[in-house]
């Protein structure tokens, strides 16, 4: 498989779950949550917004230790940030993933977890992720 092919299938199928766990979750489509869960909610003492930052300066697995050390998974708008922390960390490019120890592969890895600790892994079975 070409590594650019792979690459936009893996983000594609990331878009999906997020897109489809945000609609089971709150029963609306994705882009009329999305802002409402970035500003609003905090896992940990942290706002998505902190953990984004942590992201974007290269600390990523410190901020997802601090992520899943944090999160209820019982409550859907601690799931609703953790899906969008893995949406924010897809949307990275390779080179700066692998110069910070993660891969794209980690994410869907994160992505599962998060889906199954919250009781949607059924959703990513039919989605044979």
């Amino acid at each position: 498989m070409n590594f650019e092919y792979e690459k936009d299938y893996i983000m594609r199928l990331i878009k999906e779950v997020v897109r489809i766990l945000f609609s089971l979750m709150f029963g609306k489509q994705y882009v009329s949550v999305e802002q409402e869960i970035r500003n609003k909610y905090e896992i940990a003492g942290k706002t998505p917004e902190d953990l984004f930052a942590m992201i974007d300066k290269g600390d990523i697995n410190e901020a997802e230790n601090i992520l899943l050390a944090g999160i209820d998974y019982n409550n859907k708008n601690d799931v609703a940030a953790g899906v969008l922390f893995y949406q924010h960390l897809s949307e990275k490019e390779e080179e700066f993933l692998l110069r910070h120890d993660y891969t794209r592969e980690e994410i869907i890895d994160g992505m599962k977890q998060l889906a199954a600790r919250a009781g949607y892994e059924s959703i990513l079975d039919t989605l044979d992720i």
